[in-house]
């Protein structure tokens, strides 16, 4: 209790907005530093004026706060802060990130997610395009990231459950507050695979404005953002923008130039989105992105076993070493281990006969060692 309360301290201050928490607590480290600093101190960090410098010191814990970290405990659920290892590493990066986030099931890592939004009101064929994508994703050790609405959401979430891979819904309600009712076996199903998170209140309703700011955690936590079905003012066109804005990756599924749940995702084409159709493509786009670990990263005990193991020759190993559980196109080996292409290809179908490497569509390869393939 200790450790958090702080958090709701500082949060429930007038005017300390998630932009200016970050800026505190990337100045002071904590809470309890920021709390406990002198008005000199204070004053020293951008946007905190004089006025709201004395507002910090005379205000008080909010009422309540206890209360609702201890219904949270008692439901099973975690409150994960900036400061924890588990928060989303590529969330802590955006400019305003919730200060902390109340958490049901197992965030793990949250290292290669992928977000998938779309229309509520989807076509078959967008539901159907959604889940395919996510299955591929979810095979491909990638956690899919949606906000568990009705349609393209719902889909994203159901392509990843289908192959037992690990997803994450964003609510935009609190985690007591199921939004929509019809997704609550859904939500079950996502907290025993994966997570679902809020930043919002436990008893917080579906109030409209909250799906705007939900959506920044959403693309801020991925790596790249997928709109698969969407029209001219979808708000998925708001995620995509943010991932823009956050410097991620935008990609957009096409559809029919006759249907209007497609002209989002037209747009987002015409000003430059990738256009995907497979998880492929995302991947492809990627690459840099999800590299391999360098052989340096790797463990040197475990790289000696299985070289003896399958009594690889050194250039063998050497293609082996580059690569990872992630999918890694020819191109980026040739460059990276500067192998002729022809020699390169031989070495590969070595390594695949002996049952270390798998071949992907689209001459994409990775070590099924450290896939679990």
């Amino acid at each position: 209790m200790e450790k958090i309360l702080p958090w709701f301290h500082l949060k429930s201050v007038p005017g300390i907005g998630n932009h200016l928490f970050k800026r505190l607590i990337d100045r002071f480290g904590s809470p309890e530093a920021v709390l406990k600093a002198s008005p000199a101190e204070l004053r020293d960090v951008e946007g905190l004026h004089p006025r709201l410098v004395e507002a910090m010191r005379s205000h008080g814990p909010p009422p309540g706060a206890a209360a609702e970290i201890e219904t949270a405990w008692g439901h099973g659920f975690r409150l994960v802060t900036l400061k924890d290892s588990d928060y989303p590493p590529l969330l802590r990066e955006i400019p305003d990130p919730p200060p902390f986030l109340y958490v049901r099931g197992d965030l793990g890592t949250c290292e290669r997610c992928i977000a998938v939004v779309g229309s509520r009101n989807a076509t078959a064929y967008g539901v159907a395009t959604a889940r395919q994508i996510c299955a591929e994703l979810a095979q491909l050790k990638f956690t899919v990231v949606s906000g568990m609405a009705l349609g393209i959401d719902s889909a994203a979430h159901e392509g990843a459950l289908s192959v037992r891979g690990k997803t994450i819904a964003v609510l935009g309600s609190g985690l007591n507050q199921v939004y929509p009712a019809e997704n609550r076996k859904l939500c079950e199903r996502i907290a025993e695979n994966g997570a679902v998170i809020s930043e919002f209140a436990l008893d917080s309703g579906p109030d409209a404005h909250h799906f705007p700011i939900r959506n920044r955690i959403i693309s801020g936590m991925s790596c790249g953002t997928v709109v698969v079905e969407a029209t001219r003012n979808s708000g998925s066109l708001i995620t995509a923008r943010l991932a823009a804005e956050q410097n991620r990756e935008v990609f957009a599924v096409p559809g029919s130039i006759q249907s209007f749940k497609s002209m989002g995702t037209h747009t987002l084409i015409k000003q430059g989105a990738k256009l995907v159709e497979n998880a492929q493509d995302i991947v492809a786009e990627l690459g840099q992105f999800l590299a391999a670990p360098t052989p340096a990263q790797e463990s040197s005990a475990g790289v000696s076993r299985i070289e003896e193991h399958y009594g690889l020759t050194a250039e063998e190993s050497r293609v082996f070493q580059s690569l990872g559980p992630y999918p890694l196109h020819i191109d980026e080996l040739i460059r990276r281990l500067t192998i002729e292409a022809g020699k390169l290809s031989g070495i590969l179908l070595q390594l695949e006969l002996k049952g270390i490497v798998q071949q992907l569509p689209g001459k994409f390869f990775l070590s099924t060692e450290k896939s679990g393939v």
